[in-house]
């Protein structure tokens, strides 16, 4: 049975061009970019070529891309490098990922108060109620969103805070679900830091990048070193940047192929189940948002139940984010669209790859139109029997 890979927003595989151009500076090339000699400088070279092609695909100036280690370090250096040394009020919403909720809890345990954002049962943020308190100084803001793919209304929002809010507030957004599957402009998105990850576009594991807007002076979280002027210092990763630079090149290159590729298999896979594994409900936007993600209820399933099913049918996906999928709990970001009883502990999350063939799209259906069934039937046996 051959296993077919439908959890493209928890990671993605890598690259093959991406690892030949890492190969290099994995074994030959594999000088510190700091040292000063013939190795050193070859390092350094790689490095700030990757910088410079990464800005230049996402409009960014090179000095504003700072390399880290992955989305998760990215949102925790923006949110306590952005937050203001005496407390203050903090703007976000239960739509954001973990890395950063969590950070902006900790920032309420240190005395920061807190606005949570209202959301549309289709996963964007209501902007007709957003209303920002002058002491606001710090707001964080997802791009798209990792569960339902629904893209975030940043422009209005920016304007929202224009009128009745604080010009002189931070806004962090958090792009690491978006980025090279939807076009990003750092310079015309107005924001004050973004968040990118490299795993999430067919890049290696262990690095991503913060945008930083040219002026802004974080907080350092980290210290004992000069690179990427002190902002995220320590022995820079050239094989991660040249990959996670090729990864993105190539992603944004072919972004209209892909895009429209991963709609017709969308489209395809929800037809699909639709006609045989009906009711299934959509939790998201039907339209406009990423076309690679798809948040799917299956009344009468039990979200769990079906996610162990589906493994052992060789299909993989999930029940929400890849750093909260150990919780049974429901999760946050569908409690926040107001989903409730049935729909809410049934959702599934699949998100596919410009990769997948038409094959793998129609087999997946069949396997989950199976276990949904069969899920279903059980469940109505014990029904009648506990009856």
């Amino acid at each position: 049975m051959n296993l077919i890979y439908l959890d493209n927003n928890a990671s993605t595989p890598l690259l093959p061009e991406a690892l030949e151009a890492m190969r290099p500076f994995l074994c030959e090339r594999f000088g510190n970019p700091a040292s000063s000699h013939v190795f050193g400088r070859q390092a350094r070279k790689a490095l700030e070529d990757a910088r410079e092609k990464i800005a230049v695909l996402l409009e960014a100036q090179p000095d504003e891309v700072v390399f880290t280690s992955g989305a998760t370090e990215a949102n925790n250096v923006a949110m306590f490098g952005l937050a203001a040394p005496t407390p203050a009020r903090l703007v976000t919403s239960f739509l954001e990922h973990p890395s950063v909720l969590e950070p902006i809890n900790e920032l309420y345990r240190r005395g920061n108060a807190i606005t949570y954002l209202a959301v549309t049962p289709d996963g964007v943020l209501d902007v007709g109620k957003v209303r920002f308190h002058e002491d606001t100084r710090l707001i964080a803001i997802m791009l798209a969103n990792h569960e339902t793919g629904a893209i975030q209304p940043i422009e209005s929002l920016l304007r929202a805070l224009s009128v009745n809010g604080n010009g002189r507030a931070a806004v962090h957004c958090d792009a690491a679900a978006a980025a090279g599957k939807m076009p990003i402009s750092f310079r015309n998105l107005g924001v004050t830091t973004v968040t990118i990850s490299a795993h999430k576009f067919h890049g290696p594991k262990g690095i991503g990048a913060l945008l930083v807007r040219r002026g802004v002076k974080l907080h350092p979280l980290h210290f004992g070193g000069h690179q990427q002027h002190g902002q995220r210092p320590g022995t820079e990763p050239v094989a991660l940047a040249v990959g996670m630079a090729t990864a993105l090149e190539w992603s944004l290159r072919k972004l209209d192929e892909h895009q429209a590729r991963l709609l017709d298999l969308r489209q395809r896979f929800l037809a699909a189940l639709r006609e045989h594994a009906a009711p299934v409900m959509v939790n998201g936007p039907v339209e406009g948002g990423l076309p690679g993600t798809l948040n799917l209820s299956f009344p009468g399933c039990k979200a769990d139940a079906l996610l162990m099913n589906l493994d052992i049918a060789g299909v993989a996906c999930s029940t929400g984010s890849a750093c909260s999928s150990g919780s049974l709990l429901p999760s946050p970001v569908l409690q926040a669209m107001h989903k409730t009883g049935d729909i809410l502990h049934s959702a599934m999350r699949f998100s596919l790859s410009p990769l997948l063939r038409v094959a793998d799209i129609d087999e997946a259906a069949r396997r989950i139109v199976q276990c949904v069934n069969r899920l279903r039937q059980a469940h109505d046996a014990e029904d009648g029997s506990i009856g």
